[in-house]
């Protein structure tokens, strides 16, 4: 008996599925979402909306006189957790070299790859739920209240109570990095599971921090598995549910209100005649995820998010692709998952964020890891900024969307050919501001002999 993929043989998909062939055989493939609608007269999300939004950033703002306590690297911003917007104009002249093809309007970089605590984009949503988590604990026990200033949670009586609970976690790294720091820092015990491609430093940063480190000889999958079922073990535990957590989500969403006040403070207009287009690196998509609901929130039909995936580990194309999922996984169509980008080394998508934003992801794209390492080096060289591998998998989005079928079909069905002179991109970065120097020196190498 053939064995069957959410209800269909691989030949079967295939025969429906044009593209997948190229996806099987570990191609880059430029993916538009034939699902795609306008945001005009819709809710983005049923049970989420902007209201749930500033509920999110009202809460981040309660706890910044904590984190600029607790951590002297937020003091400058007072306590705010964000990252800064910078026009890449010699990497968009390397990127044209590089393809041989030339990017209409002006390239960005959202620096989430510097993001202070834990360096990486997951500081966003996984400290906004620890700390959503800590707020409720402590309000439940009577000793704090919302009127309060947060300063107070840094005193030992807060670490006390924290330390009666536990977090539980499974990441590839960069997650378990941000929930891991946050929560040591707060006084609970916190359990980071990590799968096999998780990175060594992330492991000993970590246990340095003060988590436990679970080490797996499987996938992301695998490492999530048991880190629910430890959690559900014991009545005072959290699990912070990558795949499915709402409260994630909205601490990434935050992302898009503070990006518009940038975007206005450095007078760059997102109107139908100035389109906006954003490319985020993709894992299980949790952090794409919650940034795009943010941004069609906030600017609706007038940005464009794409989403990028290593060639390996093209989960969220095939969930797209098929519309089932978290039904299906790149391992179940013969893709191995192994990738030097190990913050995008997921085989099977996230249901939750697939189905929320079906309608609102432009489509996906796939990079092949020697891509990677080259584009490392080139921005490292052109524009002195060092991001991990799996950071830099938006940088080919501009490129292929003009020189993909799929992508001028996308800018000629969307009215956008005569626009883009006028185009904003946004290359998300992902990760990669707490990486240590000697295996950055790796990465950057490795470009040399991409």
């Amino acid at each position: 008996m053939t064995n069957k993929i959410a209800g269909k043989t691989v030949e079967e998909w295939k025969n429906e599925l044009p593209e997948l062939q190229q996806i099987i055989d570990a191609e880059e493939v430029f993916w538009v979402n034939p699902q795609l609608e306008s945001c005009n007269n819709r809710m983005i999300n049923t049970e989420l909306g902007i209201a749930d939004i500033e509920d999110a950033e009202q809460r981040l703002l309660r706890f910044a006189p904590y984190l600029a306590k607790v951590f002297p690297e937020t003091k400058e911003k007072n306590g705010i957790i964000e990252s800064e917007l910078v026009s890449i104009p010699k990497m968009q002249q390397k990127l044209s070299e590089m393809f041989n093809q030339e990017i209409a309007g002006t390239l960005y970089l959202k620096c989430d790859s510097h993001l202070p605590i834990s360096g990486s984009v997951k500081a966003r949503g996984g400290i906004y739920e620890i700390l959503k988590v800590g707020e409720e604990i402590a309000f439940k026990h009577g000793i704090l209240s919302i009127t309060d200033d947060y300063s107070i949670m840094a005193d030992e009586k807060f670490r006390t109570l924290f330390s009666n609970y536990s977090i539980v976690v499974g990441s590839t790294g960069n997650l378990g990095l941000s929930i891991g720091i946050m929560s040591a820092q707060l006084g609970f015990k916190v359990i980071v599971h990590m799968s096999a491609d998780a990175k060594q430093w992330k492991k000993d940063l970590l246990r340095q921090k003060g988590a436990i480190v679970v080490e797996h000889n499987s996938d992301y999958g695998k490492a999530v598995e048991a880190g629910r079922q430890q959690s559900q073990e014991d009545p005072n535990s959290h699990f912070v549910d990558d795949e499915n957590s709402s409260t994630l989500f909205l601490g990434y969403a935050v992302a898009a209100k503070r990006f518009q006040k940038q975007l206005n403070d450095m007078k760059i207009p997102v109107d139908q005649d100035h389109p906006l287009f954003v490319y985020l690196p993709c894992g299980v998509g949790g952090a794409p995820g919650g940034i795009t609901f943010g941004l069609r929130t906030v600017f609706g039909d007038n940005v464009h998010c794409f989403f990028a995936e290593p060639t390996h580990s093209p989960a969220m194309l095939l969930g797209l692709m098929t519309r089932k999922h978290n039904e299906v996984s790149a391992q179940e169509f013969g893709i191995d998952n192994i990738t030097a980008a190990d913050g995008l080394a997921v085989g099977r998508p996230s249901g939750f964020v697939g189905k929320a934003l079906e309608k609102d992801i432009s489509g996906v794209f796939t990079i092949q890891d020697d891509c990677l390492y080259r584009i490392l080096r080139k921005l490292a060289d052109s524009e002195g900024k060092f991001l991990e591998p799996s950071a830099v998998a938006g940088f080919i989005g501009p490129v292929q969307l003009n020189a993909s079928s799929m992508g001028k079909d996308y800018l000629k069905n969307n009215h956008l050919e005569q626009k883009m002179q006028n185009a904003t991109h946004i290359l998300w970065a992902t990760g990669g501001g707490m990486v240590p120097k000697d295996v950055m020196d790796d990465f950057y190498r490795k470009g040399a002999n991409s």
